[in-house]
């Protein structure tokens, strides 16, 4: 699986929480974080810059790559579903790629090209947190399919 996230130079507590659930994930369910440079604010619109921000995205996805995009407009999901819906992908085979679009949202081409819209719920998170709570949800998710202690609910 791979995560990418628009969006560079991010704080250190962000990258030290992603940091620390990437590395707490076995080898055989790795997840690879890609940073893309947001688009440049001087843009005229947020349509432009969400076009450009798409362009670049899809310029790192890998062929046969599956998209998930992370949307708040997106199906409101359990994390459950979510551990459902990774088991399914990885009985199948199926490359997953989650996108994290950048302050502007993700341009229309490419929710259209997802398989999938998840949203983590309907309060908008500023986009760094986001990167937190997928990454402690991906951790999470594995944990519920390996039947690890971690999630107890």
């Amino acid at each position: 699986m791979r995560v990418l996230t628009v969006g560079t130079r991010m704080p250190d507590w962000v990258s030290c929480a992603v940091d620390e659930y990437a590395k707490r994930m076995p080898r055989e369910f790795s997840v690879e974080w890609c940073e893309i440079p947001a688009s440049k604010r001087s843009r005229d619109t947020a349509d432009s810059r969400m076009l450009e921000e798409y362009q670049a995205i899809e310029r790192r996805l890998k062929d046969q790559e599956s998209i998930v995009v992370l949307d708040v407009d997106g199906k409101a999901i359990s994390t459950e579903f979510m551990a459902e819906s990774m088991a399914s992908w990885q009985d199948q085979g199926v490359k997953t790629a989650f996108v994290i679009g950048g302050p502007d949202g993700v341009h229309p081409q490419l929710k259209a090209k997802a398989i999938a819209r998840w949203s983590l719920g309907r309060i908008t998170l500023p986009h760094p947190l986001v990167r937190v709570v997928l990454a402690e949800q991906l951790y999470r998710a594995w944990s519920i399919n390996a039947g690890h202690p971690y999630h107890r609910a």
